[in-house]
């Protein structure tokens, strides 16, 4: 069986989450070249990888090539991980890079308060289940904002808001500066304002941004 199909395969067991002292564990035992601890790692971890990928590329193919992606490479440079960070924040790493260099490979075609660092949608508990319910409809709005951003944009706005790396972080693994990577993520909350708060953006504002994207 081919590593691609044997990675689908494991997925097709099911997710299996894990503690994070076990996880540990599975890594150092993976590590040190046990397969089965590594194929359980797949397996704890395939679910949130694969919506990461989707969500980075917008396209459930090109998702599945990404992952299958991710943990070749995962694999080949489990030695160089150092703990520094969660396994999964690893992972994530890695599913953002191999993400980035599919899409250069397949090129395809809140409102006014929102700042860089107010979260998208109120998440707050106890908020009544009116506030609740308007939440989650402005949350599957969102979602489907983001994948209509254009895919250099949607990298950012998804893993600083979604999977909370760091700016340093996805500078590096979408290979661009770090200014840079805060300037896409100030442009793609932009767009995403403007799609759910039309009538919070003014137009002056609206088309000087809109120009500032085009030239991208």
């Amino acid at each position: 069986m081919s590593r691609n199909r044997h990675v689908t395969a494991l997925a097709a067991v099911g997710s299996e989450p894990v503690e994070p002292d076990a996880t540990e564990a599975l890594v150092e035992r993976a590590r040190s070249g046990d397969r089965t601890a590594f194929e359980a790692l797949v397996r704890a971890t395939y679910a949130d990888t694969y919506t990461l990928a989707i969500r980075l590329t917008g396209d459930e193919e090109d998702a599945r090539d990404v992952v299958q992606e991710t943990y070749l490479r995962a694999y080949r440079g489990l030695k160089r991980f150092r703990g520094d960070a969660q396994f999964s924040t690893w992972l994530y790493r890695i599913t953002a890079n191999c993400a980035n260099t599919h899409l250069g490979r397949r090129a395809r075609h809140r409102h006014d308060e929102l700042t860089d660092e107010t979260p998208l949608v109120d998440e707050r508990p106890g908020i009544d289940p009116q506030h609740r319910a308007e939440n989650e409809a402005l949350r599957n709005r969102l979602r489907v904002a983001i994948d209509e951003l254009p895919p250099k944009l949607r990298a950012v706005v998804v893993l600083r808001d979604v999977y909370d790396l760091p700016h340093e972080a996805i500078a590096e693994e979408l290979g661009i500066s770090e200014t840079a990577a805060k300037v896409r993520l100030h442009r793609a909350r932009r767009r995403l304002r403007e799609v759910l708060y039309p009538d919070h953006v003014s137009p002056v504002d609206g088309a000087g941004e809109g120009g500032v994207v085009s030239a991208m």
